[in-house]
C-alpha cells in the first residue's frame, strides 16, 4: 500500500527563512529561538516551527539542549583555526589531484556569486562560496574525501558569516576565487598546492590573531 505524502512546503519554506537569517547573521550566536515566537512571526503551526527547526539542527547550523530553546551556536576564533587545520590537508589533496584541470561545477558557483545582485543576502554569497569549494572536493571522485569535508560545512558555514567585515565589496570575494580556479586549472601541482595554502591563509576578521580561512 502507498502511503500517503505529507506536505513539507510549509516547513521547507520556514527553514529556508531561518537558513537565511542565520547565515547572513542576522540570527546573532547564542540568540534563542522559542518555538512560540517563531510560530507568531511567521504564523505557521509549532510543529511546522519544531520539523523546520530540527532540519537546522540536523544541518549543524542550529543548537538544541534539554529544556532550552534552539540557538545558533557561538564558533569561536579558535574553532575557526582549530578548522582549518583539518581543512588545509583536505583541500591540498584536492589541490594535487585537481591540478591542470578545470571544476565545471565550481566555476558555475563562482559565475552565480558574481552574478547576485549588489543587495542580495550575505547567505546567498555563502551558499555559492561552499558550492564552488565542495565542487573542487567533489571533483576529485573519492567518496571518502566528499564525506570528511562534509562533517566540516556547518561550522565552515558558520564561520563564514564573519566574513561580512572582510568582503563588504563582494567583488573582491569573487576576484579572489576566480584566481584560485585559475591557478589550479594552470597548474602544475606545486602552484595549484601553493595557490590553495595561500587561498585559506586569509584572516577570519576582528579579533583573529592568526592566518584563517575565507
Amino acid at each position: 500500500m502507498t502511503l500517503p505524502l505529507r506536505p513539507v512546503s510549509t516547513v521547507g519554506a520556514l527553514a529556508d527563512a531561518l537558513r537565511s537569517r542565520v547565515l547572513s547573521g542576522e540570527i546573532e550566536p547564542g540568540t534563542p529561538l522559542p518555538e512560540q515566537e517563531i510560530a507568531a512571526s511567521y504564523r505557521v503551526a509549532r510543529p511546522t516551527v519544531r520539523e523546520a527547526l530540527a532540519i537546522l539542527v540536523h544541518e549543524g547550523l542550529l543548537r538544541r539542549e534539554r529544556n532550552r530553546s534552539a540557538y545558533v551556536p557561538e564558533v569561536t576564533i579558535s574553532d575557526l583555526n582549530d578548522l582549518m587545520y583539518v581543512r588545509r590537508p583536505l583541500e591540498d589533496l584536492m589541490a594535487q589531484a585537481m591540478a591542470g584541470q578545470r571544476a565545471p561545477r565550481a566555476e558555475a558557483a563562482l559565475h552565480r556569486m558574481a552574478a547576485l545582485p549588489l543587495d542580495a543576502p550575505w547567505s546567498e554569497t555563502v551558499a555559492e562560496h561552499m558550492a564552488l569549494h565542495e565542487a573542487l572536493i567533489e571533483a576529485v571522485g573519492s567518496p571518502r574525501l566528499e564525506r570528511l569535508y562534509g562533517v566540516l560545512a556547518a561550522e565552515t558555514r558558520l564561520g563564514l558569516v564573519r566574513l561580512r567585515e572582510i568582503y563588504q565589496d563582494r567583488d573582491v570575494l569573487v576576484r579572489e576565487h576566480r584566481e584560485l580556479l585559475d591557478a589550479i586549472a594552470d597548474g602544475p601541482e606545486d602552484a595549484a598546492r601553493a595557490a590553495v595554502a595561500a587561498h585559506l591563509g586569509h584572516s577570519w576578521g576582528a579579533d583573529d590573531p592568526a592566518r584563517a580561512h575565507h
